[in-house]
């Protein structure tokens, strides 16, 4: 069997470096057992990859690709607080919430966060099967068509 670390380099990824904070709180936190991942925008190399509304200036199907970087970049906070093994050390993913910044009438949040999704069983298998929310929003931070935060448990 592969481990976490093994499948998302057999997808030709690796973790970026963790995203600074933008305002008063940290990246990750452990507490319990689990990990809670703060909302992650689609940061590639410190660069916000777009901006605008899903349904508007961004498609659905652009967005659902933000959505996979966003949850790239929660995996990468992720790791880096759970301990030596980093990703390894995770053994599930527990639970994904998804934030579109919508156009009106757009309703398919759940295809875009399909997105995020789609990667943690990538990188999990069966583990990375998790309960969800995708919900739509007039506005996010910075203009981002998308913002993903999850929560890991750990081994």
């Amino acid at each position: 069997m592969t481990s976490p670390a093994e499948r998302l380099a057999g997808l030709g990824l690796e973790l970026p470096s963790v995203a600074a904070p933008q305002a008063a709180y940290v990246p990750a936190v452990v507490s319990r057992g689990f990990v809670y991942v703060s909302g992650q925008l689609p940061f590639i190399d410190g660069k916000l990859q777009l901006t605008g509304k899903v349904g508007a200036e961004v498609s659905a199907d652009e967005a659902a690709a933000l959505a996979r970087i966003c949850a790239l970049n929660g995996l990468a906070a992720a790791a880096s607080v759970a301990g030596p093994d980093g990703l390894d050390g995770i053994a599930r993913i527990v639970k994904v919430v998804g934030f579109v910044a919508s156009a009106p009438g757009f309703t398919s949040q759940p295809v875009v966060i399909n997105g995020a999704s789609e990667l943690l069983i990538e990188v999990f298998g069966e583990s990375g099967r998790h309960a969800r929310s995708a919900v739509g929003m007039a506005e996010l931070p910075l203009n981002t068509p998308v913002e993903v935060e999850l929560i890991a448990e750990l081994r």
